[in-house]
């Protein structure tokens, strides 16, 4: 089975080969394809992966290309993971959003929607060369902002686009952890778009846990969301939030944390990915082993601002270790093999959440087969989530509409209407500002 890798030079490809070693049934990935636009990046990928497989009896074989074509041609599964205008593309996008007093996060607010203006164009062509050269290849995408991204590409692919993200996962495995319950024993109840969701119950043996955790401050404290969000703001909301939440529900704190940082997120993982490149390439330097350290210190500074506004302290040693690898295998397994299983997925709604039409992506539990991921019937969310799950769908479905048809005004109508945008001065500010800087936002006019 062949598995095509977009973004094959990105810094998270490493956790993806290593969860495809450790798979040895039938039927598993037995060769992977790189693809990049930056054939340096794509050799010092390659050279960790080969570490990676040392030793590995019956390793996927590795190949790399900067043919987009070639790279889907023959294809299984097709995993889309590209940064459209690389690190210093989402670095500026903070900039230009923080001068307006906005946040500037990559998939949240205007930063979130400059990266979908850039980025929506690439992934329909994308989806296009796929229905083309490899129309019987399931595309996984975790691409962001990834909702709004899988929809853009599933007007073009249907259901055999799916999102995939790891907070969902992590904040189910946190919220299990503390009731002392396992994670895959537990049926996790979350509804909402990407990065815009909560969990509203932890079943375990048809029992739901999460009443208990609500009622105990030591527990409902003791855990990433816990310290984010604070013990009485989740019992009001009688749910645990995703923690990308936190920009919303404290958005005011947020942007003066990264207004004082001495480094956006994005300048910092631009600057620290640039050393491990052009070290990684270094003929006395085991690439793994850089690798290694670069990881451990990009996942213990992640969400760093916002855990210092709300005096969370450092990342526990177990959400350390990412996820989305796992889910994206999983995933593989299930439709491949046939191993039914579940799995928090983006997909299209169906009729899952009523205020939202058929073809919104949406972020919630699935059951996967052979024939891809079927949402599963979910309760009504409550007023205040399906105010902020309807705006932001609104603002993905002018996004989409800005892309489609270049026009700058609707551009400018996506950053007013999304509830951290408070002024149609302001958006007009942010198109200016970020159509100067990005060449790839061009063809607004």
């Amino acid at each position: 089975m062949r598995l095509t890798i977009l973004g094959g030079g990105g810094f998270r490809v490493p956790l993806v080969y290593g969860a495809l070693l450790t798979d040895r049934a039938e039927g598993r990935v037995t060769e992977v394809v790189l693809h990049d636009l930056d054939d340096g990046r794509l050799r010092a990928v390659a050279r960790v992966l080969a570490e990676q497989a040392t030793g590995v009896a019956d390793a996927p074989r590795v190949t790399v290309t900067t043919d987009l074509d070639e790279a889907l041609r023959g294809a299984d599964f097709v995993f889309s993971a590209i940064r459209v205008g690389g690190l210093e593309g989402r670095a500026a996008d903070e900039r230009v959003a923080l001068a307006q007093g906005v946040l500037g996060q990559e998939t949240v607010g205007a930063g979130g929607i400059a990266y979908g203006l850039r980025t929506v164009p690439v992934a329909v062509d994308i989806a296009r060369r796929v229905a083309r050269l490899a129309p019987d290849a399931w595309v996984i995408n975790f691409t962001n902002p990834a909702g709004l991204v899988t929809e853009a590409m599933s007007r073009h692919l249907g259901d055999r686009v799916i999102g995939i993200c790891d907070s969902p996962v992590g904040l189910g495995r946190r919220i299990a952890r503390v009731l002392g319950a396992r994670p895959n024993e537990a049926w996790i109840d979350y509804v909402g778009l990407n990065h815009l969701g909560w969990v509203r119950g932890l079943r375990v043996a048809g029992r739901d846990q999460l009443p208990r955790l609500l009622a105990d401050d030591d527990l409902l404290g003791s855990f990433e969301e816990g310290k984010l969000f604070g013990v009485d703001w989740l019992r009001s909301l009688g749910a645990i939030p995703n923690e990308y939440l936190h920009y919303y529900y404290f958005n005011r704190e947020a942007v003066r944390a990264y207004q004082q940082a001495e480094k956006t997120r994005g300048a910092f993982l631009r600057d620290q990915q640039a050393r491990f490149y052009a070290n990684a390439r270094l003929a006395d330097v085991s690439a793994l082993d850089l690798w290694d350290r670069t990881r451990a210190e990009r996942e213990a500074t992640y969400m760093s601002e916002n855990r210092q506004t709300a005096g969370a302290g450092e990342r526990d040693a177990d959400d350390l270790s990412g996820g989305y690898e796992k889910v994206a295998l999983a995933l593989m397994r299930a439709i491949a093999r046939d191993e039914r299983a579940t799995l928090i997925l983006n997909v299209r709604n169906r009729g899952t959440l009523s205020v939202l039409d058929t073809d919104a992506v949406i972020e919630v539990p699935c059951l996967v087969d052979a024939n891809g991921a079927h949402p599963v019937a979910v309760d009504p969310l409550p007023d205040h989530a399906t105010g902020l799950v309807c705006a932001v769908k609104a603002v993905e479905r002018e996004v989409l509409a800005a892309a489609e048809s270049g026009s700058r005004a609707t551009a400018v109508k996506a950053f007013a209407l999304h509830p951290l945008v408070d002024s149609v001065n302001v958006a007009r500010r942010l198109v200016e500002g970020y159509t100067a800087v990005h060449p790839g936002l061009s063809y607004l006019a």
